[in-house]
Parts: C-alpha cells; structure tokens; sequence
C-alpha cells in the first residue's frame, strides 16, 4: 500500500506534486553533467521556462498562478530531487514574486512590468544584495555599489557577489547607496551594455547555480528605475514578514536529502549481501540507519510544512514568526545533511563514486549553511531574544535593583572545633 503523504492537503496539493515530479525526472537527466562540468544548466531553464515555472509565484492579477508559499515549498521539495542547483536557481526567482506579492513597496506600474518579463517574456529574476566587502546587504551594511544621480536619471557602478542564475539573468533588482542622497535604494537594471557577468563561481557543492560575480561600470538609468528606499532598522521588500519565504529554500535541501533517501533505499533493495545470504536492506544495522533517516525527514516536513500553514492561517502573526522561520531553516538544514550522511552509511564505500549521485547530495546540502540566515547568526539571535524575553516576563524589583549599602561591621570570630584548633595551631 503506497505511503500517503499528509503535507498534500487537497487536489491543486498534488497537481502541483505531479507537476514538479515530471519537471523533476527531466532535468535528472543532465543535473550529473552540469554539475561535473560546472555550467549552468540552460536546458533545464528552458525546460522551466516552457513549462510555466517562472510564473509560479506571479500573482494572478498579473498573469501567473499566484502559488502561496505552501505550495511553492511542494513544487520546490519535489524539484530538487532532480537537480538540487536548478531548484535553488529557480528559488531565488520564485521569493521575488512571493515577497512583492505578499506586500508591495513599489509603485503598482513596476511589479506589472516585472510580472510581464516573467510571465511573456519567459526572464529569470534576482535580488542582488551580497557584496565582497559588505556581505548580505539585508543585514543593514552600507553598500559599496553606488547610484550617482544626473540628468538622466541615475549612473550606477559596483559589484555584487554570488548572484544566482548569473549568466542567465535579464532584469536585476540591485541594492546600492544613492551618492546624493545618502540613503539604500532598491534599482531595476536590465542586462545591458556596462553588465557583465565575472564567472568566477567553482565551488563544492550546487556548482550549477551560476553564482557569479556581476560588476556594473557606468550603467546608465532612467529615474523610475529607483523601485524603493531601504530605511535603516525598517523591513523592506524582501525581509517582511519574518522572511519567512525564504523556507523555500529549506525545501530544496530537503529535496536534496529525500533523494539520498531514496537512491539509498533502492541500492540497499537492491544489492545482495553473500554474508547475509539476502538484500542488505535487511541488515540491522541498515534498518538502523534508515529508522533514523525516517525519523529526521519526517521531522524536518512536520517542521516546516506545519510552520508555514500556521503562519499563512495566521496573517496579523506573521511578521512575530521570525524565530520559528530561522530555527525551521536551521533544524531542516541540519537534519538534511545528516541525512545524506546515514545514506552514504547505508550504500557504503560505493557512496564515494563519482558515478552515483550521492557524493553529489552530500556536497549540495553542505550549502544550506551558507544560506542566510546562518546559524551562528540564529543562535547568537535567539540567546538574546531568550533574555529579553525573561526579563519581560521576570522584572528585576525596584528594592533589589541595588544591593543595600550596610555599615561597617566587625568580624565575627567563628569557633573552629577541636580538631580545626589543633590542625591551626599546629600551622
């Protein structure tokens, strides 16, 4: 009897599975090459492309399918089954529309157009916000890519840093400093003359995300091209509501350790053990390790499924979930790399072969850490909102908020017993 899986709620639930499943087992087909290789995978975008992909998050006003969050973390789970470094490419993509849809800070005129790239002229999308010296612009650091306004509107020049889907990108939302103004704006760049793209991106793990470098030099822009202003300590357009579209993101690493899971289960099925005279799927201390596998999936999908339910049933709440959004992403990227660790157990020295995707698995989801927010930035943030929370609750009495100041007083001779006199006397 096939396992029902409960995190699809109702028929458009398992449309959308059946619909990434298909998209998945495409783009499986090439992921090992590209990945190899390093390239950024275009087939698999045009495969996306084709397919509607980019307007999943579009609302529906502007001609896409207004996925909610719930449904976008579905299709993302199930997508990186295929390709972990296509679903991550396409994530940063679908939070775009996700974030603008659920509240927008621009004027209505440019989210339509935006929509319309998207939507009818099939263009992928990136927010650019990570810079060499500054890091995650998100965090409140000034930018060093600077808009210099004239006549024209505005000059903008910089560089920015792991930008996803780089060689592919046509419309950029960048974050710079506006020289004369000194405040952080948001800008729409288009890829034109002054854009170019600095391939420098050769990593370990998600390899074929093109996570470039981008540098702008002397890129000229029209005046409505300035979307909106970031306020220091205000949220924007991509951090309301706890951020919490961002756990898409945990879904793709999810996806990631699922397939481990399964080429695990199936290698273990599959491979005749002459010591055990059957499957080594029934060793102990195989099912050992597949126990705790089911053990770590199934929480990290209770975590997360149920969280982004209750924070979409919830709306007046969410922008109070920014705790639960970081520990999910945390515990989901924890439990995703331990994961594929007890699935390279299972499957044993072959789990090391360039020729089976594991070694792969396990080099994708060591990126989840590296995902903001990190983890020693969730910690440190939590420790803090733990202490102020206590002190809330439990506040310091006014009497006892500063010791007594008592007179001086003699000492008082304390009897020593007799074997501590004869020991003090001894010394």
């Amino acid at each position: 009897m096939p396992r029902v899986d409960v995190t699809l709620r109702n028929p458009r639930d398992h449309a959308i599975a059946a619909y990434a499943d298909e998209l998945a087992a495409e783009i499986a087909k090439t992921a090992a090459q590209h990945d190899s290789a390093g390239s950024f995978p275009h087939d698999h975008f045009d495969t996306l492309t084709a397919r509607g992909a980019l307007r999943l998050t579009v609302p529906q006003a502007h001609g896409g399918e207004g996925y909610s969050l719930y449904e976008t973390l579905i299709f993302q789970e199930r997508l990186a089954r295929g390709s972990g470094s296509t679903a991550l490419a396409l994530g940063w993509h679908l939070m775009v529309f996700g974030y603008l849809g659920h509240t927008l800070r621009w004027q209505p005129e440019a989210l339509a157009s935006l929509a319309a790239d998207a939507v009818q002229r099939g263009q992928l999308i990136n927010v650019l916000v990570t810079e060499r010296e500054a890091g995650n612009l998100l965090r409140g650091a000034r930018p060093g890519t600077v808009a210099r306004r004239v006549e024209s509107g505005y000059v903008l020049s910089g560089r920015k840093a792991f930008c996803s889907s780089a060689p592919r990108l046509q419309k950029m939302i960048v974050y710079a400093w506006v020289e004369d103004e000194g405040r952080v704006a948001e800008f729409l760049v288009p890829r034109t003359e002054g854009v170019r793209v600095i391939e420098n991106w050769n990593t370990l793990g998600m390899r074929s995300t093109g996570s470039h470098d981008i540098e702008f030099d002397q890129v000229h822009l029209p005046p409505e091209a300035l979307l909106s202003y970031i306020e220091l300590g205000q949220v924007g357009s991509f951090t309301v509501a706890s951020r919490a579209y961002g756990l898409q993101l945990s879904a793709v690493y999810l996806g990631v350790a699922r397939a481990a899971r399964d080429f695990a289960l199936g290698f273990a099925d599959r491979y005749h053990a002459q010591s055990l005279g059957k499957s080594v799927l029934e060793a102990p201390q195989v099912q050992q390790r597949l126990g705790e596998i089911e053990l770590l999936l199934g929480a990290s999908k209770t975590l997360l499924y149920g969280l982004v339910e209750r924070w979409e049933r919830h709306p007046h709440l969410q922008a109070e979930f920014g705790d639960e959004v970081a520990i999910t992403k945390v515990t989901v990227s924890r439990n995703a790399l331990r994961v594929v660790e007890l699935a390279m157990a299972i499957v044993g020295g072959h789990s090391l072969s360039r020729d089976l995707p594991l070694e792969r698995y396990l080099r994708d989801v060591q990126c989840a850490q590296f995902n903001p927010p990190q983890e020693d930035t969730v910690v440190a943030s939590l420790a803090k909102s733990a202490i102020s929370h206590w002190h809330a609750d439990h506040p310091v009495p006014i009497e006892a908020a500063e010791p007594p100041v008592h007179a001086a007083r003699a000492p008082v001779a304390v009897p020593l017993a007799p074997e501590a006199a004869d020991l003090a006397v001894a010394a």
